[in-house]
């Protein structure tokens, strides 16, 4: 059974559709070990305890120093025992630290089709803003291994979703949610856990 640790900042609405997927079998042969939020009022804390999933807030702001607080969120992950680690909307940055204890063991979902609109900077609605600026009919979702870059790991899963004339950035937001990261992040926990994904010279292979 394959132990995750989900690490929010925010609602959690990836967070939801994870345990939702658990819950209907849509993710078999894994279980929520624990979540983790960087932010005390995010409300994904609340949905892991309606679920009866262990809830953590670990704050950098608790700690003297970012390496204070790195190696607090790693020694978390460690005593649950943690074995994939999914960045469902955590705006922290993961250390080298994490990333080395973990290898190709944390996946994140970004909210574009990568390389486009990703990397330092892009985050949250700044994503959506930029490709509706430039005017894409296609953007999408991404669910991706985690290095020590910055949306620069392999690729799992993509999964596009066409922009539209009328779009704002909170509507394409919700709908690249509903039509790919809900979708493609629940199906990457599942590969995983049922031993369907390779790494080999950092490109992703899914096996049948």
């Amino acid at each position: 059974m394959l132990r995750l640790g989900i690490l929010v900042s925010g609602g959690g609405t990836n967070l939801q559709a994870i345990l939702d997927a658990i819950e209907n079998g849509n993710i078999t042969n894994a279980e929520a070990a624990v979540v983790i939020s960087n932010n005390r009022n995010a409300f994904a804390l609340e949905r892991a305890g309606k679920h009866g999933v262990p809830a953590v807030c670990i704050s950098p702001r608790d700690y003297e120093d970012r390496e204070a607080f790195n190696r607090a969120l790693l020694e978390e992950l460690k005593t649950r025992k943690v074995d994939l680690v999914v960045l469902a909307g955590f705006l922290v940055s993961i250390p080298p630290m994490i990333v080395e204890a973990f290898p190709n063991r944390i996946i994140n979902v970004h909210p574009s089709l990568i390389p486009s609109f990703c990397g330092v900077g892009y985050y949250g609605l700044k994503v959506h803003e930029a490709a509706l600026g430039r005017g894409v009919k296609v953007t999408g979702a991404t669910v991706h291994f985690v290095d020590c870059g910055t949306d620069t790991g392999p690729i799992i899963l993509q999964k596009p979703v066409e922009t539209r004339a009328d779009d704002t950035p909170e509507v394409l937001q919700r709908r690249v949610m509903e039509q790919a990261e809900w979708i493609i992040l629940p199906k990457a926990i599942d590969l995983i856990a049922n031993g369907r994904v390779d790494v080999k010279d950092g490109k992703v292979f899914l096996k049948e």
